[in-house]
């Protein structure tokens, strides 16, 4: 069983649980055999059309985050997405021109690092042409 490790903060547990009732147990298994049908079906109807075969992939997959989301994990792992999106809601985010002016100092940097390895690489490759008696005399 994994640890819960809590967040007082946020008075829920940071790690999930592993699904404590038989119910979740074969929800989640239901669930997986939703996707592996989806998937199947995918491959069984090769002579359809496209769009029928990727609903049926889609729907699997539909059919099954839904029935994930009733079980104590979904409910925890939809939990914890929340938790994320309010968490990027209260990021301090660079203005236009503080976003501006990073990325010319980043580009300036390249293009310096860039000249600077090429002259090293040059003026190894002279050394080495002179050392093994290939340079121009």
């Amino acid at each position: 069983m994994l640890l819960d490790v809590t967040d007082e903060r946020l008075g829920r547990g940071l790690l999930p649980k592993r699904p404590d009732t038989m119910a979740d147990k074969i929800k989640i298994v239901v669930a997986a055999l939703l996707v592996a049908a989806g998937l199947a079906g995918f491959y069984y109807m090769a002579e359809k059309a496209l769009i029928l075969r990727v609903g049926a992939v889609l729907g699997g997959l539909v059919a099954a985050g839904l029935l994930f989301l009733t079980t104590e994990l979904g409910r925890q792992f939809k939990a914890y997405a929340q938790d994320s999106v309010d968490e990027t809601r209260k990021v301090v985010w660079p203005t236009r021109k503080e976003t501006l002016q990073t990325t010319a100092v980043v580009f300036a940097f390249v293009v310096i690092m860039a000249l600077f390895l090429w002259l090293v690489d040059g003026s190894l490759l002279w050394t080495m042409k002179k050392l093994i008696g290939r340079g121009e005399a």
